[in-house]
């Protein structure tokens, strides 16, 4: 653990031009160039060829998470305009239960021009579904470094999921540095989004198209959907020197009974599409080793922090779960609770140093310089060959970040060489 959390965030870093970062999705979304990396070696690709990269009987997991049009603006009497972000629901705290609430929630938010906004609610007209609506916003409380905003409005036959998708703005990342336009509320979802909650995509699964997944099918390589709710905390820096200073945001997971039993069926293992699907599937195993310990661990108390992972094992409890008997905890919790779906918070960050036991192989884009997301690659394929990868990438005119090029990458199990 002390090694880990001392990792100088600087020793991840590589100089990314702002050219190389796509401001724009390929109008064909499986026409993105795939980078694979196998075997210690670097071959390039078209992603819509991604299922002959893999082999027949794998499970590949997607994160179906959906994005919701989370920023709100309001205008003072004074003209002064404040942005109020929604992060994540906190009355209800249930995001279904929150969205179908028909006349008052209270979510944690960013607000933007917070300076312009000492007290008192904002109110903003609007028309949603043909009728008359006056939302209100007022500030109740701060959480961390976020503000308890309390929404009202008076038609009480019109849900708040309606009001943000009427008047809502989905929140592109901020290093594209471009306006939030209408094709973006089709692009920045991937095709298979269904559970509303998240403020930034599961960017690894922009490139999926109907056609590569049911290539897949053909293929012989099985599909399942977990759901984690992407936070902002997604474009959050690393600003400290060693990652030690760095806290990880929370985020909620679900994952259904189903597919506990399909992991098993893999012997506890499977492809994740998406870093987040990656954070979602390894806090797996330690939900699992926190049942083993304390079963009696009540459903809403379920959650991973972020150093988890590199605490040092006690005597007293025993060898260290494989990922099977660590699912089968889960599973038999669940049993015991007569949960048909697993929720809980993770903070856990992966990082150089830690051990993976769920995930094979990952479909990802390229990330950001010192950002947790590159840590969690470099934990994965070596801290030497990551950078050779990313300067692969940079010198054959792969495009970076969420609207960006993707790579499938196998673990490097026997080599910390690379060869291209």
């Amino acid at each position: 653990m002390t090694q880990t959390k001392h990792i100088q965030i600087k020793d991840y870093s590589y100089e990314l031009p702002d050219e190389r970062i796509a401001k724009y999705p390929k109008s064909e979304r499986d026409s993105s160039k795939l980078l694979v990396y196998r075997d210690g070696k670097i071959t390039e690709d078209t992603f819509v060829n991604l299922p002959s990269f893999l082999a027949t009987g794998k499970l590949m997991v997607f994160n179906n998470t959906k994005v919701i049009q989370a920023r709100l603006h309001f205008k003072k009497d004074t003209g002064a305009l404040i942005e109020v972000f929604c992060l994540e629901p906190h009355s209800p705290s249930d995001y279904q239960q929150s969205f179908a609430q028909t006349r008052s929630v209270t979510w944690t938010c960013l607000v933007g021009n917070l300076k312009k906004w000492k007290e008192g609610k904002l109110l903003r007209r609007i028309e949603v579904n043909g009728k008359p609506v006056s939302l209100t916003a007022e500030r109740i409380g701060q959480c961390g470094t976020g503000h308890e905003i309390r929404f009202d409005w008076a038609d009480d036959g019109i849900s708040f999921a309606e009001i943000l998708e009427a008047i809502g703005e989905l929140p592109i990342p901020p290093y594209l540095n471009r306006a939030t336009e209408a094709a973006d509320l089709r692009t920045y979802q991937t095709v298979y989004s269904k559970v509303k909650g998240s403020v930034a995509a599961p960017t690894a699964g922009l490139h999926f198209t109907p056609r590569v997944l049911d290539a897949l099918d053909r293929a012989g390589i099985e599909r399942a959907e977990i759901t984690l709710h992407v936070g902002a905390g997604t474009f959050k820096p690393v600003k400290s020197e060693e990652i030690e200073g760095h806290t990880m945001h929370a985020e909620w997971i679900a994952v259904s009974r189903h597919i506990i039993r399909r992991l098993l069926a893999h012997g506890g293992k499977c492809i994740a599409v998406g870093t987040t699907s990656v954070r979602t599937l390894e806090s797996l195993y330690y939900i699992g080793t926190q049942l083993h310990k304390q079963p009696d661990t009540a459903p809403e108390d379920i959650r991973v922090p972020q150093w988890l992972p590199y605490e040092p094992a006690n005597d007293s409890d025993g060898p260290a779960l494989t990922s099977p008997q660590a699912l089968q905890e889960i599973l038999d919790y669940m049993d015991r609770h007569q949960l048909e779906i697993l929720h809980a918070a993770t903070q856990i960050i992966i990082a150089p140093g830690y051990r993976y036991h769920v995930v094979e192989a990952i479909v990802t884009n390229f990330h950001q310089p010192q950002s947790t997301l590159l840590l969690l690659v470099a934990a994965f394929i070596g801290e030497r060959n990551w950078r050779s990868l990313y300067e692969y990438a940079l010198d054959h005119d792969f495009r970076f970040l969420s609207y960006g090029d993707s790579s499938l990458l196998f673990p490097e199990k026997d080599s910390e060489t690379l060869h291209v």
